[in-house]
């Protein structure tokens, strides 16, 4: 990720799309102010722009997390299923080999208890993996997201705005001059 550097007497301005993601194109998104003029970012004015010219607004970082979780959610949910059956498989294993000691034959009760703590415990597993992932790639897209503020003189504000998935030709923010209040539009070629 390159992060743009503040110029004296310049505005720079860096953004860098990255493989899409499910549904989700994440760009990097860097401005440095070098001037004297203190500006705002507000992520929900970062534009994408098609063919057409038509501006395409930036999903919110929970919207992303859950259209981008759709390839790498299924995943996170079985592998915690699976470690969690496992662990229960384990302590089945002990209550059928004790209960199978009482009645005679610990070997079966151990593979009957492994067998019922595993499967039910998968079973039950798979939902708590797959908000475990939800909540997890939540926090992990808020914290990397464009956050909204000033850009003082030489300070850098940089991360990541979401897009839908599409053709885009180019990348426009709207920041705020914080003197006067005015608008002040860069469009940028999409990279």
């Amino acid at each position: 990720m390159v992060v743009a550097t503040p110029k004296t007497g310049e505005l720079t301005i860096s953004a860098q799309s990255k493989p899409a993601v499910g549904d989700v194109v994440p760009v990097y998104v860097s401005v440095a102010n070098g001037t004297d003029v203190p500006r705002a970012i507000v992520p929900s004015q970062v534009f994408a722009l098609d063919a057409n010219g038509q501006r395409i607004g930036p999903m919110p970082p929970g919207e992303a997390a859950r259209q981008a979780g759709r390839s790498g959610q299924l995943k996170a949910a079985l592998t915690s299923a699976a470690a969690s059956g496992i662990g229960a498989g384990a302590v089945g294993a002990a209550l059928g080999a004790a209960a199978g000691a009482a009645f005679g034959s610990a070997g079966e009760g151990a593979a009957l208890g492994s067998a019922i703590g595993g499967g039910s415990s998968m079973l039950s597993g798979a939902p708590a993996g797959q908000q475990a992932a939800r909540n997890e790639a939540n926090q992990q897209i808020g914290a990397l997201a464009l956050q909204g503020g000033d850009v003082g003189k030489d300070f850098t504000v940089s991360g990541y705005v979401f897009f839908p998935k599409g053709d885009y030709k180019e990348i426009e923010l709207l920041l705020v001059n914080k003197e006067t209040g005015d608008t002040e539009t860069i469009k940028q070629p999409w990279h």
